[in-house]
C-alpha cells in the first residue's frame, strides 16, 4: 500500500521546526471507522521547535508528550515544553545489549556535547556493532523484554490521557516512534497494509538525507551492508520491519496476541482506545 499523497500531506502538522510531525488521524481501520484527527501525534524531537510550533501544539491542545529518547540523545537537545502538556520520559534503547559492548574508542566517538545523528552515519556504516544494531533494531524493540515493558507503559500512558492529544516522539520520529505508531494502529484495528504504509512514509521525509550519505559511503567503498546502516540510521528499513511483524506472527500467533501478551492490553483496554480515538 502506498500512502495517498492527499492523506500524506493532510497528516503533516504545520510545525516547520519539528521534523516528521504527523497526525495518525484519517487512517481507515478495518471496521470502516477512521482514526480521529488531532488526537495521536507522532513527531521527531521538539528541541528545535519554534514559538509558533509551540503555540500550535498548545492550541490543539497536546495533553501529554512521551519522549522515547535516552538521556544521551537529549544532550544539548532538550525538548521545548508545551504549555499545559505533561512531559514523560520513557527511554527505549533500540541497541539492546550492544551499547554495553562498545569499546572505549567507540563510546568516545559516539559521545559528545551534542548528539548528532548525521555526524555518526559514515562512522557507523563501517562499524561492525552498528551494522548489527541496524539489522536487529526492530526485533530488539519488539522482542527484548526491557523494550516491551516500555512500550507497554506507553499504552498505559495513552489510556490514562482522557482529554487532549498525545504526542510521542524519539530523535527523528521514525524507528521507536514508528514502532509505537504501528502497535497503536494495530490496537485500533488498522490493517497490516496501513500499518506498513505509515511506517514507510518516513522514508519520504528523509529521502534526501539517505541519498546524500549513501553517496558518501559508496565513495568510501561501502557496499550493500554499509548502505543498509545509512538507511537504518537516517530512514526506515521497511523490509526489516515487515520481517519483524512476520516473526511476531510466528512467535505469538498474531499482532493481536502480541498486544494482549507483552503489551498487556485487555479487551476492555482495546475497547477504550477504539471508543476514544475512532470516529465514523
Amino acid at each position: 500500500m502506498i500512502l495517498p499523497s492527499s492523506l500524506f500531506s493532510q497528516q503533516f502538522l504545520p510545525v516547520p521546526g519539528i521534523v516528521n510531525a504527523r497526525d495518525l488521524g484519517g487512517y481507515r481501520v478495518q471496521d470502516g471507522r477512521k482514526i480521529r484527527d488531532g488526537a495521536l501525534l507522532r513527531t521527531a524531537s521538539l528541541a528545535e521547535s519554534t514559538d509558533a510550533d509551540i503555540r500550535y501544539l498548545s492550541g490543539i491542545p497536546v495533553a501529554k508528550i512521551i519522549d522515547f529518547r535516552t538521556e544521551h540523545e537529549k544532550t544539548g537537545k532538550v525538548d521545548r515544553m508545551v504549555p499545559g502538556a505533561e512531559y514523560v520520559a520513557l527511554p527505549v534503547d533500540a541497541s539492546g545489549n550492544l551499547a554495553a559492548e562498545a569499546t572505549e574508542k567507540e563510546k568516545k566517538k559516539l559521545s559528545g556535547k551534542k548528539f548528532d545523528v548525521k555526524k555518526l552515519v559514515v562512522f557507523a556504516a563501517f562499524n561492525e556493532k552498528a551494522k548489527k544494531v541496524a539489522r536487529e533494531m526492530y526485533p530488539t524493540m519488539l522482542f527484548d523484554p526491557a523494550c516491551q515493558r516500555q512500550f507497554a507503559q506507553f499504552f498505559r500512558l495513552v489510556l490514562e490521557t482522557e482529554k487532549g492529544a498525545v504526542l510521542y516522539h524519539c530523535t527523528q520520529g521514525k524507528d521507536r516512534t514508528g514502532i509505537a505508531s504501528a502497535l497503536l494502529m494495530a490496537a485500533l484495528g488498522a490493517s497490516r497494509e496501513a500499518i506498513v504504509a505509515d511506517f514507510d512514509a518516513t522514508n519520504r521525509v528523509y529521502a534526501k538525507d539517505v541519498k546524500k550519505y549513501s553517496r558518501r559511503v559508496r565513495f568510501l567503498g561501502g557496499k550493500e551492508e554499509e548502505l543498509a546502516v545509512v538507511k537504518a540510521i537516517l530512514g526506515c528499513n521497511t523490509v526489516n520491519f515487515i520481517q519483524a511483524l512476520d516473526r511476531m506472527d510466528r512467535e505469538y500467533g498474531s499482532i493481536d496476541a502480541y498486544l494482549k501478551g507483552p503489551m498487556g492490553l485487555t479487551d476492555d483496554a482495546i475497547g477504550t482506545l477504539r471508543e476514544r480515538y475512532l470516529v465514523i
